[in-house]
């Protein structure tokens, strides 16, 4: 049943994609575009998003613990970091670069288009690098 779950809440996550129109990267660096052709649909996207999940969160915050798991599994760290700063400076650039955000390109990989496997390739390796290069420090740097 949480596969099934799992599956039913990312259809619904892709078909908000498709029909935000966030899947078309001209879209998303329209709303980058200030100076010329300034689209400002993604914030409503995005304002529309942060609405829906803060309802969610609500919701859940009431729960004694998730329906599939024995616990939430919420983010622990509260410190601003070099590491989290770095990251999601790289996830904006790269997002500006591409048009694309992880999340956008996941459903996007549907349209079959080149442009989006190869940004799918290259999260995938990123995320490959990441865990390699965690790995290395742990069993080489550590004492």
């Amino acid at each position: 049943m949480k596969l099934v779950f799992a599956l039913v809440t990312g259809l619904i996550f892709g078909v908000g994609i498709a029909v935000s129109g966030m899947m078309n990267p001209a879209k998303v660096l329209n709303f980058f575009d200030l100076a010329g052709s300034w689209d400002p649909s993604l914030a409503f996207v995005m304002a529309g998003a942060v609405f829906v999940a803060s309802i969610g969160f609500r919701l859940a915050s009431k729960r004694p613990s998730p329906v599939f798991s024995n616990r939430f599994q919420l983010p622990t760290a509260a410190q601003i970091d070099v590491k989290l700063v770095a990251g999601s400076a790289i996830f904006g650039i790269g997002w500006g670069i591409a048009g694309f955000c992880p999340g956008a390109a996941l459903p996007a990989l549907g349209t079959f288009r080149w442009e989006v496997g190869l940004f799918a390739a290259a999260v995938f390796t990123g995320l490959w690098l990441h865990r390699a290069a965690v790995s290395f420090r742990r069993e080489h740097l550590t004492a």
